[in-house]
């Protein structure tokens, strides 16, 4: 689950959940609070996500999916899903991503939604989107906190239709994370980030996060309201996506 302390005024939340530490509804709920309380009191200054053990995160827990009983379920899940994902994006205090494993699918979605993203300098550590390859498309929030943090619909395209996982070092240079740095330094380099970013007269670079994703967390709101998006959730319940879904699962435990 998760596993969240405090260093130097700072929210650290470890993803740990054997083996790949796929995000699950108990895991989401953990965030949201996690996020409501740091937005809501003076301490602490920022927020670190990271994971424990080879993978930073898998992506969701596939038997969520497996086992949606119909499509009622399955926008249950999602709609939560997605108001945790928009109030991660739209923290006040700074968010950074310490990956410290392979992140795929919603591993990488979670950790774009942080204002700064650090990875371990390990050169099997794989990074990238897997949806397309077994049949799943974004949500409304998934996809706009993608093409915001690849700043450009080009970035969007190369990464999200192939599929292609990458390694640490394309991942630096295609912008997907910000930093490779030493195993060592890693959550050192993220409560760096974190202090710099927050430790000014006034905080001001609260406001300006506020200013930069406004349009785009605007945007989210009024497509989640105004767009039939749960239609796009049928795919759950191919049967072709089922049996992907399994098959990945099965070659996972």
């Amino acid at each position: 689950m998760l596993e969240p302390y405090m260093e130097d005024d700072i929210q650290i939340v470890k993803l740990n959940k054997p083996k790949t530490n796929p995000i699950n509804l108990e895991m989401l709920e953990q965030l949201n609070d996690i996020i409501q309380a740091v937005n809501s009191n003076p301490s602490p200054k920022g927020l670190i996500l990271t994971g424990e053990g080879r993978f930073f995160s898998s992506g969701f827990d596939l038997p969520i999916f497996i086992n949606f009983k119909d499509l009622e379920e399955a926008m249950a899940f999602f709609t939560f899903e997605e108001d945790v994902l928009l109030s991660l994006f739209t923290c006040s205090k700074p968010v950074v991503s310490a990956i410290n494993g392979h992140a795929a699918a919603a591993g990488l979605i979670y950790s774009m939604a942080a204002d700064y993203r650090i990875v371990k300098d390990h050169p099997k550590i794989k990074i990238g989107m897997s949806e397309i390859k077994i049949g799943l498309p974004l949500t409304i929030a998934q996809h706009e906190v993608m093409r915001f943090g690849f700043d450009g619909n080009l970035k969007f395209r190369d990464v999200m239709f192939s599929g292609q996982m990458v390694d640490v070092y394309k991942a630096r240079e295609m912008a997907l994370v910000d930093e490779v740095v030493p195993e060592a330094d890693l959550i050192e380099r993220a409560k760096q980030i974190v202090s710099q970013c927050i430790d000014t007269p006034n905080r001001p670079f609260m406001r300006m996060k506020e200013l930069l994703k406004m349009d785009t967390a605007r945007r989210i709101r009024r497509k989640l309201q105004e767009e039939n998006w749960q239609e796009g959730l049928n795919c759950f319940f191919s049967e072709e996506v089922r049996q992907t879904l399994e098959f990945v699962q099965a070659s996972m435990q």
